[in-house]
């Protein structure tokens, strides 16, 4: 089942799901206020499953406005988890570049901090690109959306922003180059009750527009990513506490050219098959 946050036409903020008919299901009318409750409940598909058999008010989607699916969780990431990843950092990196070929083959992958939940952007609005940068570009995902027990319930999609010059002159570097304002997007819809088998079917489509022209487009499948998503949450639950559950980026398999740049109104298009699609403008920041 597909569950959202969405805005309706009198700019209340409600949870909804998404029906057969393709129109919204507004939780909210149930009690529902929150998709944390949803997500801490000992079975969130059972939940969902019987909040749907309820008479509740219904929107088409053409009448409201999906937000990000992210309240309180913290936003993080796992790095150089696809094999596409590994090559394309050890290429810009000027020196250190071992240490991208060494991590994708190590026992620990690599996590880092991305976003606070409030930084986070959701469908139709902004992401950004450095004004100091000079090479900058999207990173389509599929991203984790975990509980605060660890237990993975749901997918969801994200863009994580970067730019590659600043990363590649120094390791270092890594938090300036990923973490800043409207640097990571998630949406549109959280996937309940999906296994990891069948995320691993899942496609990645990254298409960027320029003036309305397709300036780039490539695709990956899931199934690429190197580690299992139980072992990339296990990592990032060790001596952490993450009380609001967490979202956890996977990594990305698809890499613009060496000589692509985002430039302002670009339009960056993400679609996973099983989730939806997240769409945003580029703007410098």
């Amino acid at each position: 089942m597909k569950l959202c946050r969405f805005l309706t036409s009198l700019r209340e903020t409600r949870i909804g799901v998404l029906t057969a008919e393709n129109q919204v299901l507004d939780l909210s009318d149930a009690g529902v206020n929150n998709l944390t409750f949803l997500l801490e409940a000992e079975n969130p598909l059972e939940q969902l499953e019987s909040l749907s058999q309820q008479s509740l008010a219904r929107f088409p989607l053409d009448q409201i406005q999906l937000l990000c699916p992210v309240e309180r969780q913290e936003v993080w990431a796992a790095g150089v988890t696809y094999l596409r990843s590994k090559k394309a950092r050890m290429e810009e990196s000027n020196f250190g570049a071992n240490a991208y070929d060494r991590v994708y083959s190590a026992q620990r992958p690599e996590i880092f901090f991305k976003s606070l939940p409030e930084k986070v952007v959701g469908p139709g609005e902004p992401v950004g690109i450095r004004m100091d940068a000079l090479w900058n570009v999207p990173e389509p995902e599929l991203a984790l959306v975990i509980n605060s027990q660890g237990t993975i319930v749901g997918y969801t999609i994200s863009n994580d922003m970067s730019s590659r010059d600043i990363e590649g002159e120094n390791l270092l570097y890594l938090p300036q180059a990923k973490i800043y304002h409207c640097s990571c997007a998630v949406g549109p819809w959280i996937v309940v009750g999906a296994t990891e088998t069948v995320a691993r079917t899942w496609t990645i489509a990254l298409k960027i527009y320029r003036r309305s022209r397709i300036l780039f487009e490539g695709q990956t499948n899931v199934n690429q990513i190197k580690r299992g998503f139980e072992e990339l949450v296990s990592y990032l639950f060790r001596s952490q506490t993450f009380p609001h559950g967490a979202v956890l980026l996977t990594g990305t398999g698809i890499v613009p050219e060496d000589d692509f740049t985002l430039q302002p109104d670009d339009k960056v298009r993400i679609e996973v098959n099983g989730i939806g699609v997240l769409e945003n403008t580029v703007i410098m920041v």
